[in-house]
């Protein structure tokens, strides 16, 4: 069996394109005519950035998944003017096919969002986590709530939150106190959490919580939240999926272990990187 069909077979059974969200492309985005010999390694990686892609070239690597689809809108031409897709051209003529699961492996459960959703009880909090959203049945979706059984602040939420993502600094806004408490103002406490990796507004932006955890929201999203009395959690886009790689080295070598043609290698991209940092 090819690489290309083992990495197909194997990642339909950790997330079923089926859960993928209907604006989103997912799925192998491209498949080389080339065959690189005895190359059985695939590569993760949030983005197919110029970096990722000679990492790649550079190795015996024959297969990328890249969370995100370096393919997301129709396409007109394809040249090595654009840097993008002269990666997607240089991977093309080297043997190097491309695999995407995006909001597939958001939705399914296990997933990207369970995954930030534990960083919560692995710090010692208690309560349960939710579906937020569409539900895509056996309680597969984009978006989870989390409920704490005890209250929270923003202080404590937001050093579990660094903690859990391995971040030194996270941007947050906050309503400055409760409005209906008059002669003894307070900070609101947190009790709920509407999360979403990513950019995820139009998933949590209408629900009812205490506090939105995502990637990136839009100014007036942010503006709009704090006036509604929420707290605003938000963690570069890139950083609030990254961490879930190496949990997806695991699945995925396991998936690939029950296929033909291996042994597969899978390893996490070193070169992968949030492409902001605070300066």
């Amino acid at each position: 069996m090819s690489v290309v069909k083992a990495i197909k077979r194997a990642m339909e059974r950790i997330a079923p394109l089926s859960l993928a969200e209907k604006w989103d492309n997912v799925g192998l985005l491209l498949e080389s005519p080339v065959t690189r010999p005895d190359a059985r390694r695939v590569m993760l990686t949030i983005d197919l950035t110029t970096s990722v892609c000679a990492e790649a070239l550079a190795s015996p690597t024959s297969m990328i998944v890249a969370y995100h689809p370096p393919i997301f809108k129709g396409l007109t031409s394809l040249t090595l003017a654009n840097p993008l897709q002269a990666s997607i051209l240089r991977c093309a003529a080297a043997g190097v096919s491309i695999y995407s699961p995006h909001t597939a492996l958001d939705s399914v459960q296990g997933g990207v969002n369970d995954w930030l959703a534990s960083g919560f009880f692995s710090s010692g909090l208690r309560g349960s986590s939710t579906l937020l959203g569409e539900d895509k049945g056996d309680g597969n979706g984009v978006g989870r709530l989390v409920t704490l059984d005890k209250p929270t602040d923003i202080t404590s939420l937001s050093a579990i939150i660094k903690a859990h993502l391995g971040l030194a600094h996270i941007e947050v806004a906050s309503p400055a106190t409760d409005p209906t408490i008059t002669g003894n103002e307070r900070p609101y406490p947190v009790s709920t959490i509407a999360l979403c990796a990513g950019s995820g507004g139009s998933v949590i932006g209408a629900a009812e919580a205490d506090a939105y955890f995502t990637g990136e929201m839009s100014h007036h999203e942010v503006l709009a939240a704090v006036a509604r009395g929420v707290h605003v959690i938000l963690c570069g886009h890139t950083n609030t999926e990254r961490g879930y790689l190496p949990i997806l080295k695991e699945k995925l070598q396991a998936e690939l272990g029950k296929e033909e043609g291996g042994p597969y290698e899978v390893y996490v991209s070193h070169e992968d990187a949030h492409p902001l940092r605070v300066v």
